[in-house]
């Protein structure tokens, strides 16, 4: 834990982390305990946190992936669930319908999904390779959109397929299968979640506002040409 705490303080608030690394840790001093809270004083402007426990972290990541038509093939369900698992790195579960529903065709105990839930190490480790790996293979790749939050703090965004991923072996995929991703943070607001998963370099795009603003000034200066 403090060697997470230490990341996130050199990637969010490096101005706190080069004060504690120069605070000296002595619990009986009464200067020290003035410094750590000069430290804890300083608060961002913007979001307005005021104690090193309020920064921002990743609590967990939950990949999911519905089954559709797919659900009664036992060969297919086997090899998404054994894909899933390999680019997560964790073993992944079967999600069974709780009841039965004539009109979509499911039945009680029949297998529409699966999910796995990240947390610690292996989490981080599949937020890098997502970041660093899997988003600079996607084709025409414009960045993530900064409107998927959903009002608490937490990112959800969906992939068409799972070739972006070094882990599969593209001769040995049988269908493009698609998967969402739920990034939930500590974040209070989603602005500051935005900022705080721009610090850890998550690629999001322009705003859609300074997009549209940017195409007026375009358009603009093309007209008085």
């Amino acid at each position: 834990m403090q060697r997470l705490k230490k990341f996130y303080l050199e990637k969010v608030f490096p101005e706190w982390a080069a004060e504690l690394k120069n605070a000296a840790p002595n619990n009986n001093s009464s200067k020290s305990g003035t410094k750590q809270n000069g430290i804890l004083s300083q608060s961002s402007a913007k979001h307005k946190i005021r104690n090193l426990h309020q920064i921002p972290r990743v609590e967990k990541i939950v990949i999911n992936r519905g089954l559709g038509a797919d659900s009664t093939n036992a060969k297919t369900v086997d090899a998404s669930l054994a894909e899933l698992t390999q680019i997560s790195g964790q073993k992944s579960v079967v999600c069974l319908a709780r009841k039965s529903v004539a009109g979509f065709g499911i039945r009680e105990e029949m297998p529409v999904g699966m999910k796995v839930t990240l947390r610690g190490a292996r989490m981080y480790a599949f937020l890098d390779r997502l970041i660093n790996l899997a988003f600079p293979r996607i084709r025409d790749f414009q960045g993530l959109s900064p409107q998927s939050f959903d009002g608490y703090g937490n990112y959800s965004l969906g992939l068409r397929e799972q070739l972006m991923f070094p882990e599969v072996d593209y001769e040995s995929i049988d269908k493009s299968r698609g998967m969402d991703i739920s990034i939930v943070t500590s974040a209070q607001t989603d602005a500051q979640a935005l900022d705080f998963l721009k610090a850890l370099g998550m690629p999001f795009a322009a705003s859609e506002s300074s997009t549209s603003a940017s195409k007026n000034r375009n358009s603009k200066s093309l007209a008085c040409a």
